[in-house]
């Protein structure tokens, strides 16, 4: 149902559950995994229910692994590299065959496992044993955790998180103006949406001629409550504490999951996932796609799809129903009010990506639900200003393309330099 679209040229081999899989140096676990034709890699924390990758972001909690012992991984961050010890969790005997998916049968309806039996004396304390293996999220590590590194502290004057289409034109725009920042990018690469998204009439991924672009950095957090503010960065699996006077945020959204019967099965992906594949990973995830969602997505990607060699179908149509056991094997849509079943072996879900407004909201900025985009987005002034000390750019704002969030990147950052080279004190 898989395949790649290159031979592997850098073939390394890893464990799945004992077993070998060959997958290209560098790729992701999960991304190997669906070369492999492979679906089920984990089961639902309380249903037990099937689950493969979807986001390929680490956004999600569908593709999380044993890998060398520690728990709660995501296949899709994991780079495969030769003598890796993969292992699927939070089922028995393994995730293809998990007894443990009786409890989907049993409470068909619905399962508070919090209050299931509470009150009733001893069968209560044996319940709450039952329910924290049920609904677990794996066993503890094989050993204690290494001692960490004390964290290093530094200044920058700007920082900017995102390296994707609104960071990159701003980093272009700051180092024309000759103001100095430093770019945080998760990724190993910038590019983002520039890179592995199906957009049509995306600029080039161009990196500025100055300042400082730090790529495999995540900012897991941001600190303003007293003294100056400061972004917690990890890099290296260090710490950093990076104190700034100026921020500009552009670290985007993460894709969001329709709501429909069996919308949950392997084979069903976030549309930008697929685009990854095949763009980033050279992997066709499917023959038969269906791609459903936003009508503009939706038929930019197909395009892609083609050009792939698959097929794409029910292109611009809303999902009704995904059908399957272990994956999916055909969905009903809903396309100009009559519904159509389609045989496809994945799904795309072309939807808007939720905004990750949560550094926004840490730094002091309003985070307000938006009807038009039916999203909660961080709100700004027509430059981006969302304190007096913060910026925001793209997708943080709502759903946009990858131009428009470039011409915004460019714009905050104009605006950030012109209150920058005031020397003010924000």
């Amino acid at each position: 149902m898989s395949r790649r679209l290159e031979p592997i040229t850098q073939p390394v081999t890893f464990e799945l559950d004992g077993e070998s899989i060959t997958a290209q140096a560098g790729e992701s676990v999960a991304a190997a995994f669906v070369a492999a034709g492979r679906s089920t890699l984990s089961r639902s924390i309380k249903y037990h229910r099937p689950r493969g990758p979807y986001c390929f972001s680490g956004g999600c909690a569908q593709c999380l692994v044993r890998v060398d012992g520690v728990p709660n991984q995501y296949a899709c961050q994991v780079p495969a590299r030769a003598g890796l010890r993969v292992e699927r969790q939070n089922a028995f005997p393994d995730a293809s065959v998990d007894v443990l998916q009786a409890t989907d049968l049993v409470f068909s309806k619905w399962f508070n496992h919090h209050e299931f039996l509470a009150g009733v004396p001893i069968v209560e304390k044996v319940m709450l044993q039952v329910a924290r293996k049920l609904a677990g999220l794996g066993l503890l590590p094989e050993q204690p955790a290494p001692a960490r590194a004390p964290a290093l502290v530094e200044q920058v004057p700007v920082a900017l998180v995102g390296g994707g289409a609104a960071g990159l034109a701003a980093a272009r725009a700051l180092s024309e103006r000759g103001v100095d920042f430093t770019l945080f990018e998760r990724e190993g690469r910038c590019g983002g949406r520039l890179r592995i998204g199906a957009d049509d009439g995306a600029p080039p991924i161009t990196l500025p001629a100055r300042g400082a672009v730090r790529t495999g950095a995540t900012v897991v957090g941001l600190f303003a409550d007293e003294g100056p503010p400061c972004l917690a960065v990890v890099q290296a699996e260090r710490l950093h504490l990076v104190f700034y006077q100026r921020l500009l945020l552009a670290n985007g959204g993460q894709p969001t999951l329709l709501t429909f019967p069996n919308n949950e099965l392997p084979g069903i992906f976030a549309g930008r996932a697929v685009s990854r594949l095949i763009r980033d990973h050279r992997i066709l995830p499917g023959e038969r796609l269906a791609i459903v969602g936003e009508p503009d997505e939706c038929r930019a990607l197909a395009r892609l799809v083609a050009s792939a060699g698959g097929t794409p179908v029910a292109v611009g149509a809303s999902p009704v129903r995904a059908h399957g056991l272990r994956r999916v094997d055909a969905l009903t849509v809903s396309l100009d009010g009559r519904e159509e079943r389609h045989a496809c072996d994945a799904v795309a879900l072309c939807t808007p990506a939720s905004p990750a407004f949560e550094l926004a909201r840490a730094a002091g900025a309003r985070v307000a639900y938006s009807p038009r985009a039916r999203l909660f987005v961080v709100e700004a002034d027509a430059h981006g200003r969302a304190t007096p000390s913060t910026w925001v750019a793209g997708e943080l704002r709502g759903p946009m393309s990858a131009s428009a969030s470039a011409e915004q990147g460019l714009v905050a950052a104009n605006a950030l330099a012109d209150d920058a080279l005031k020397g003010a004190t924000p």
